[in-house]
């Protein structure tokens, strides 16, 4: 079983006193309790025993032979090796004069004899503590000191190139609350010229300043809590940054890595090259849309739709629901351009793409130009009544007028249409549905009429 005892963290203590009696009582009451026990029996050897090892604490007695403990108490504090170790006078001496005479050499404390052993432990664990929290506290300075050196050796390298880097560069601290120890701000240490333009402060304006969270308020609000975690975990940071500025986005790209209890920035601008890839991703998604539709009439074109019609084919496989196509032909374009020209040709065929456009009213309905005298429209979910209807729709409508130099004539383009449905399964191709509503467009030929057919197995 663990005891209290065995759970304190014990001292090493020395023991000065010329009687034997004296050291071996409070060498038996101490190391019963734990501590380590050092023994002196007069002034010489317990000088020596502080300075070849200092004790955690000394419990020196007044009356000696040769050096009494006023003596050796004022020769340990004289020197820088012992001068640090706590002494406490345990004495038969109970004056006022004696004890103020011990505290004068440099004690830390007083225990009159006859003495409980209670009491002696009490003060010297009390004083041992101290000796801890004040040993805790060196550390805590001396670390402190060695950041500060390290902060200092950063700044210096930084400053050896701040004056010609083209790229910003500064260093900033926390500033944590006090009760909390979090971050609430960073202040500004080093900043480069060129850190002084991207924000349009000058280099007065902002060494020194809690200014970061503000500026990042109206910016990047995000950017602020990821400086937070830089200094919190120590891992680096690198992204994109946009400062808009003048009514025009300034496009930077800053790297952040942990610097003492801080971090330091390097930012430097892209937005000419940001310029130029936004530019080129909007040249490519244009090019995209070119390769996808007709130019003259704005639907698919044949392309896209192949692409369409494959995809709505493996949607639909194996769910028993039917897919539709309408294939529409003009019949006399070739002669009506002849009579009316490009222009005016090219202004019906629009008119014609306009009114298909209008009456595909479902999303995943498409319209594309399957030719130079052929549209064609993919009806998803629709079986051969509904792409009928739709078709008898587009043909009621297309009812227009050219448009030629001379009242001589009026004239319309003839258009047909033919239509094939067909369930999609992954064992056919969606080339069969294109083969039917070409071969029921072409019965309309048959017929020498305009007409419109629906493919069905002769």
């Amino acid at each position: 079983m663990t005891t209290a005892q065995d759970q304190k963290t014990f001292g090493d203590i020395l023991i000065v006193d010329d009687l034997p009696e004296n050291l071996r009582v409070l060498s038996q009451m101490l190391s019963e309790n734990g501590y380590k026990v050092r023994k002196a029996i007069n002034g010489k050897i317990a000088l020596r025993a502080a300075k070849s090892s200092a004790p955690d604490l000394i419990l020196l007695d007044i009356k000696m032979p040769d050096m009494d403990g006023y003596e050796v108490c004022a020769q340990l504090k004289a020197d820088p090796e012992t001068s640090e170790i706590p002494v406490i006078f345990i004495s038969a001496l109970d004056e006022v004069l004696d004890k103020v005479r011990a505290f004068q050499m440099g004690g830390i404390d007083y225990i009159t004899k006859p003495f409980q052993v209670e009491e002696v432990i009490a003060r010297i664990e009390s004083q041992l503590t101290i000796q801890r929290q004040k040993l805790q506290l060196q550390q805590e300075i001396k670390q402190r000191k060695e950041a500060e050196e390290i902060l200092h050796q950063s700044r210096a390298l930084l400053a050896s190139i701040l004056s010609t880097s083209q790229d910003g560069i500064a260093a900033l601290e926390a500033v944590r609350v006090p009760t909390t120890g979090t971050i609430a701000d960073f202040r500004c240490i080093v900043v480069n010229p060129a850190i002084s333009r991207v924000v349009q402060r000058t280099k007065e304006e902002l060494v020194g300043k809690l200014m970061l969270k503000k500026f990042l308020s109206k910016q990047d609000p995000l950017l602020f809590e990821e400086f937070i975690k830089v200094v919190e975990t120590g891992d680096s940071l690198e992204r994109e940054f946009c400062y808009a500025r003048d009514d025009r986005k300034i496009w930077y790209y800053l790297s952040a890595v942990k610097l003492g209890d801080g971090f330091s920035v390097t930012v430097r601008d892209i937005t000419q090259q940001k310029e130029i890839l936004l530019s080129l991703q909007a040249e490519n998604q244009e090019l995209a849309q070119r390769s996808t539709v007709d130019e003259l009439t704005q639907t698919a074109n044949r392309r896209y739709f192949d692409i369409y019609l494959n995809q709505q084919w493996q949607n639909l496989a194996g769910k028993t629901s039917s897919l539709s196509l309408i294939l529409f032909r003009i019949e006399n374009l070739a002669t009506y351009r002849e009579n009316y020209g490009d222009e005016t040709s090219n202004k019906s065929l629009q008119k014609i793409a306009n009114v298909i456009k209008q009456y595909l009213r479902r999303s995943e309905e498409l319209v594309a130009r399957y030719g130079e005298a052929e549209f064609a429209a993919i009806l998803p979910n629709a079986d051969d009544y509904w792409a009928l209807q739709v078709a008898e729709l587009i043909r009621t409508n297309l009812e227009y007028e050219d448009e030629p130099d001379t009242n001589e004539a009026r004239a319309k383009m003839n258009v047909s249409a033919g239509i094939a449905t067909f369930v999609p399964t992954l064992n056919e191709s969606p080339s069969i549905l294109v083969e039917q509503a070409k071969k029921a467009l072409d019965r309309t030929r048959e017929d020498e009429r305009d007409f419109i057919e629906i493919y069905e197995e002769l």
